[in-house]
């Protein structure tokens, strides 16, 4: 390198490279998908537990989550890089013993579109980020494109995890639900990821939920919620696990996810004729 790249994460802490980074762990999935899009694949030498797209990270050493980092694991590795999340605290050892995290956050569009601008400028390819970013735009627009006439301004509840959190108007799913022209019944005062009672969704009265395929056939016997018509008239869309990581991933398959949506709603709109 001519000159040193300079960078500053998340957290504010300014990172100066002389040479670039040859031996990188990621400790989040959406991390290691960015990663390895941005081409860094022959140089990622270990994974969080959970990240497993491409296939072809599972062939990496896993090395815990964000509560339960395998610090002497990591160690031993001898990563001259660590990607990780801005609430990863368990790292926090792996600056004590001289490791060079970098902290990221993944909540918003804005976040996917900076972390893949930074990781790429890392792997000495910057043009690279915003032709990925580019790439999902693109996407996007196909995506709310598809969506049926019908549907655009419905309203939407997107659960998390099997509930009580939901996806706010704030996060990055509700982004690109909002992109498809939907409306979230999630206020942007909550946040990204609020703790919803569950009394708050039936009040809403979601024209559309959407979750966990494999959860969502208990909803009706939440309480109050055999009220909700969506429930009641199987207006879900009910994603399978593989397409449900996908959505609630802050990375570069953003624009994927976004087709996914368009598909349940296609279908939604099918079901009706």
């Amino acid at each position: 390198m001519a000159q040193p790249l300079v960078v500053q994460d998340d957290r504010g802490t300014e990172h100066r490279f002389t040479v670039l980074p040859q031996r990188i762990v990621t400790m989040m999935p959406s991390l290691s998908e960015a990663a390895w899009v941005l081409g860094a694949g022959p140089r990622l030498v270990g994974v969080d537990r959970f990240s497993n797209w491409p296939a072809e990270v599972a062939r990496l050493p896993r090395l815990g989550g964000l509560e339960d980092a395998q610090i002497e694991a990591i160690v031993a590795l001898n990563p001259d890089l660590v990607l990780a999340s801005t609430s990863a605290r368990s790292l926090d050892r792996l600056e004590q013993l001289g490791l060079r995290v970098l902290r990221l956050r993944s909540q918003t569009h804005d976040d996917v579109r900076r972390t893949l601008a930074l990781v790429a400028a890392l792997l000495g390819t910057p043009a690279r980020g915003a032709e990925v970013w580019a790439g999902i735009e693109r996407e996007l627009a196909v995506a709310a494109a598809r969506v049926p006439a019908s549907l655009r301004g419905a309203s939407v509840y997107f659960e998390i995890g099997g509930g009580p959190h939901a996806a706010g108007a704030q996060s990055f799913i509700g982004q690109t639900l909002a992109r498809l022209g939907l409306v979230n019944i999630v206020a942007p005062e909550l946040g990204p990821f609020p703790r919803l009672n569950p009394e708050v969704v039936v009040r809403a009265q979601p024209q559309v939920v959407m979750g966990l395929a494999r959860e969502q056939a208990a909803l009706v016997e939440r309480p109050g919620w055999s009220a909700l018509a969506a429930v009641r008239e199987r207006r879900l869309c009910g994603f399978s696990e593989p397409d449900y990581e996908m959505l609630v991933r802050p990375g570069p398959r953003l624009g994927a996810a976004a087709a996914r949506l368009a598909d349940c709603l296609r279908q939604l709109e099918r079901g009706r004729d």
